[in-house]
C-alpha cells in the first residue's frame, strides 16, 4: 500500500514538473514578443531579458508612422464577414449530409473529406487565375471568396454533432408543419451552441492570421491585412523595425487571445463534439 501511494506521489510530481515545462517552452516566445515591443531602440536582441528601460513609443509610431489602423479595420471586416458565412454553410453541409439521404451521398462526403487533406496553398495558382479573369484582385471581396469558400469541407464534426440529435425531436416537428429550415434553425442551431462558438472563432482566428493568400491577392498598402502590413515593415532588405514589429504582433494577438479566453469553455465542447457517433 505503502509503495502503491509513493508511486503515485512520484507519478504526480513528475506530471506537473512536465506540464510546467512544457507551460514555460510555450509562454518564452510569446513573453519574449512583448517585452521586445516594450524595448528602447530597433533590436530585438539583447543582453538581458527583461529590458532595463521600458518605452510605449513603438506602439504609438504603429499608428502615426504606418496605417495600422486601417490594417486592422481591414482585417476585421474581413475576419468577420468570412466567420459569419463559414460558419453558415459549414452548418448547412453538415446539416444536409447527417439529415438527408440522396444519390451519391457517401461518394460526396469521402471525396470532401479527401479533398479537405490536402494543403490550401497547394491551390494557389488556380485561384489567383480565377480571381485575376473576375476582376477581383486588390479587393477585400477575393479573400471573402476564398475564406468561405472551402467551409463545407469542414463538414465531417457538424455531421458528427447532429447526428447525436435525437431524430425524435425532428419527427415532433414535423408533425407540427416544419419545414427543414425551421427544424434546422429552431431545434438543430439552438442544440448547438457549443458548436457554433467553436466553428466561429477558428473561423475568424484563421482568416484574421492568415497571410498566403492575403499577400497573394492584394497589392496597395490602404487594402493590406494586419499580417501582409507587418509583413512590409520587416521585409526589405533594410528594413529596421523590428520592435515596431513585435508591438503590432501584440496587438494583433490580442483579439484572438481575448475569444479564445471568453469562450474557452464552449470551445473544448465543440471540439469534442460528435466524438460519440460519427
Amino acid at each position: 500500500m505503502y509503495v502503491y501511494k509513493l508511486r503515485k506521489k512520484v507519478w504526480v510530481i513528475t506530471t506537473h514538473v512536465l506540464l510546467a515545462i512544457i507551460a514555460i517552452i510555450a509562454l518564452y516566445p510569446a513573453l519574449w514578443v512583448v517585452l521586445s515591443s516594450l524595448r528602447p531602440g530597433t533590436s530585438l536582441f539583447s543582453e538581458t531579458f527583461i529590458p532595463e528601460q521600458l518605452t510605449l513609443q513603438h506602439y504609438r509610431d504603429l499608428f502615426v508612422k504606418f496605417p495600422f489602423a486601417m490594417w486592422y479595420v481591414n482585417t476585421l471586416k474581413i475576419a468577420f464577414v468570412s466567420m459569419v458565412f463559414s460558419t453558415l454553410f459549414v452548418l448547412l453541409a453538415g446539416y444536409a449530409f447527417s439529415r438527408f439521404r440522396f444519390y451519391g451521398r457517401k461518394g460526396l462526403m469521402s471525396f470532401l473529406f479527401v479533398l479537405g487533406m490536402f494543403p490550401s496553398f497547394m491551390s494557389m495558382v488556380a485561384v489567383y487565375i480565377l480571381l485575376l479573369n473576375m476582376n477581383l484582385l486588390n479587393k477585400h471581396s477575393a479573400l471573402m471568396f476564398v475564406y468561405t469558400a472551402g467551409a463545407a469541407m469542414g463538414y465531417l464534426l457538424v455531421k458528427g454533432y447532429f447526428d447525436t440529435i435525437p431524430q425524435s425531436l425532428e419527427d415532433a416537428a414535423r408533425i407540427d408543419g416544419a419545414n427543414h429550415w425551421i427544424v434546422f434553425t429552431r431545434i438543430f442551431l439552438p442544440l448547438s451552441r457549443p458548436l457554433i462558438v467553436f466553428l466561429s472563432v477558428t473561423s475568424f482566428a484563421g482568416a484574421f492570421n492568415d497571410f498566403i493568400f492575403a499577400q497573394m491577392v492584394l497589392r496597395t498598402k490602404e487594402k493590406l491585412t494586419l499580417a501582409v502590413g507587418l509583413y512590409s515593415m520587416v521585409g526589405d532588405q533594410f528594413a529596421t523595425q523590428f520592435t515596431v514589429f513585435a508591438a503590432g504582433c501584440v496587438l494583433v494577438a490580442l483579439p484572438i487571445t481575448v475569444l479564445f479566453m471568453a469562450f474557452q469553455r464552449f470551445l473544448v465542447e465543440g471540439l469534442t463534439a460528435g466524438a460519440e457517433k460519427g
